[in-house]
């Protein structure tokens, strides 16, 4: 499903069935690096099954696909600038095959957005951010098995420089008035997403 959402999004426009093909072979590579194991295809596909439910509520399909496929391209968890960098890696692509300005421009809004995930007034991409948090809603299970992959790739620290980190954006989510800027996943997951923080916050 993921690949082929990309090749016929990439083939509104671009007839170069090659190129296509080498840019989802790029995005794979980057999704499937043995140093991720929350940010990886997986994350895509989740993301790519919450945001088809809402379609019919997002104004630019295509401009909100490319900010799934690239939104993560650039992840490195030392750097800061990793958005900034996805940015500048989904501009490059986006103008390679041609894609209008003023698209290319939306998607750089929606993937920085993600650095925060603050409200925008933009509604898709509130939809986007919203989406991108949606594993925080999930049962617990789901939930802990995401804490351990975040875990997993911040290996490289120690407990006595993750854990205060990690308590750190816990307790940012906590302090949010709304977590979930859009009505439909305020209701699907904001209680439950709230419940699991508390959770997770109390067993560090």
């Amino acid at each position: 499903m993921l690949k082929e959402t990309f090749l016929q999004l990439f083939t509104n426009y671009t007839d170069d069935h090659r190129l296509i093909n080498e840019l989802w072979t790029e995005v794979e590579e980057h999704y499937s690096h043995k140093k991720r194991h929350y940010h990886t295809l997986s994350h895509l596909y989740n993301l790519l099954l919450e945001l088809t439910e809402i379609k019919s509520r997002i104004k630019c399909w295509n401009t909100i696909l490319f900010t799934m496929y690239y939104h993560d391209i650039v992840y490195n968890v030392l750097k800061a600038n990793n958005e900034e960098l996805s940015a500048e890696f989904a501009e490059k692509r986006m103008k390679q095959i041609t894609v209008k300005s003023h698209l290319i421009e939306n998607s750089i809004s929606q993937i920085l957005a993600t650095k925060n995930h603050l409200a925008d007034s933009a509604s898709d991409t509130n939809y986007f951010t919203d989406a991108d948090l949606s594993v925080l809603g999930q049962g617990w299970q789901a939930y802990s098995m995401y804490c351990q992959h975040v875990r997993k790739e911040y290996s490289i620290y120690p407990d006595m420089i993750y854990m205060p980190g990690r308590k750190k954006v816990l307790k940012h989510f906590l302090a949010m008035e709304r977590i979930y800027k859009t009505d439909y996943f305020y209701n699907k997951y904001e209680a439950q997403a709230r419940q699991n923080i508390a959770l997770e916050l109390a067993q560090l």
